[in-house]
């Protein structure tokens, strides 16, 4: 397989409306696929790379929080088509376990490093998403 670049890192705070305005207007990044996502996640770009800002505690959880404190949710490689299908197939290979997720506008396969660092392959290739 071979990466093209890291795509996002996913973050979770306490108030992503508010963060996501501290990226944009302090670092001049732009708001990206709200009209597919909504707010949650709330994705920030600067030209290839983002941020996606997820909430702390879950929507009407009660105050249930997400793991904890501030964190690091995962980090997400982009790939073309033909290498995030070889990767799924390196992957399997490996017997790394891996979930698959239809974004939309995206496909990405989910897994864990040696250390549980939750990372993503993900791909904007998906016009023949009836074959997956």
């Amino acid at each position: 397989m071979k990466l093209e670049d890291l795509d996002h890192v996913a973050i979770a705070v306490a108030d992503p409306v508010a963060s996501a305005a501290w990226y944009t207007e302090v670092l001049g990044m732009e708001r990206r696929h709200e009209e597919v996502w909504g707010d949650i996640p709330i994705f920030v770009c600067a030209g290839k790379s983002a941020i996606a800002i997820f909430p702390r505690r879950r929507p009407g959880g009660e105050g249930v929080t997400l793991d904890g404190g501030s964190e690091v949710r995962h980090i997400a490689f982009r790939a073309d088509r033909a290498n995030f299908d070889r990767a799924r197939a390196e992957l399997a290979a490996r017997g790394i376990e891996t979930e698959f997720e239809d974004h939309v506008i995206s496909h990405s396969v989910y897994f864990d490093d040696p250390d549980g660092f939750h990372l993503e392959i993900t791909t904007y290739d998906v016009a023949d998403r009836e074959a997956r």
